[in-house]
């Protein structure tokens, strides 16, 4: 009976959903503020990339609470994981020495992989990419480096303190944009320069370095508590 009564439930709330989301317009192409973002995009924000205007531009308080959430993550579970290394006693795992070639792959390879991780945040307002893409593929160099070389680690306090001035530059610009440059989070106060050039669209590249670092730090840290907790 309560098999039944669940399978009715589910059939219930399912009906429910596909008839609300029937209902929305998704992907239309008759939307005033889509058609606003591609034609206007560029001049607005001197970004190449449209989708860099609207999450930088117009959208970039959203991007704040994105940021945001990632922090109050990587906080939650660095103290879940501290509570729970109170109660037991920890042993130290001895962890086999890597190859030689997967040693020396990893060595080599990681400063490519900070280096295109950097490239992909710093041309996000001109090519797909961005801080966040960014941020985790140098968060994937730092795995790789704890996966192939397993007694390296990162100092911590680089961490916290990248993550810290990296979000204080987010924040300092965002409001200063507010202030000087217009009527929301974000608004450009610096010449956007020549489009389809590095050194263009306002303050968009230094929100994006600052996003790429501050994700890659956090993730960087996340990675360094669950690999400190199999240990």
């Amino acid at each position: 009976m309560k098999s039944v009564f669940s399978l009715i439930l589910l059939v219930v709330l399912g009906a429910g959903v596909v008839f609300t989301l029937s209902s929305i317009p998704f992907g239309s192409t008759s939307s005033d503020v889509g058609e606003y973002y591609i034609d206007s995009g560029r001049a607005d924000t001197g970004a190449t990339n449209i989708v860099t205007s609207v999450v930088v531009g117009y959208r970039a308080f959203d991007t704040l609470g994105e940021v945001t959430v990632l922090f109050v993550a990587a906080i939650g579970l660095g103290a879940i994981l501290a509570a729970g290394r109170e109660n037991e006693e920890k042993k130290k795992a001895e962890w086999e020495p890597a190859s030689l070639v997967l040693y020396t792959g990893c060595r080599f390879l990681f400063p490519l992989i900070l280096l295109f991780g950097a490239y992909v945040f710093i041309h996000g307002h001109l090519t797909p990419g961005g801080g966040f893409q960014g941020g985790a593929v140098i968060a994937s160099a730092f795995l790789m480096v704890y996966l192939g070389c397993r007694k390296k680690r990162i100092s911590r306090t680089w961490a916290r303190n990248t993550e810290s001035i990296s979000g204080l530059v987010f924040v300092v610009t965002g409001l200063t944009g507010l202030a000087v440059g217009g009527h929301y989070f974000l608004s450009n106060f610096l010449p956007e320069g020549t489009l389809n050039t590095l050194f263009s669209a306002g303050i968009i590249p230094i929100i994006y370095i600052a996003i790429g670092l501050k994700v890659g730090s956090e993730l960087t840290g996340v990675i360094d508590d669950l690999i400190e907790e199999s240990e």
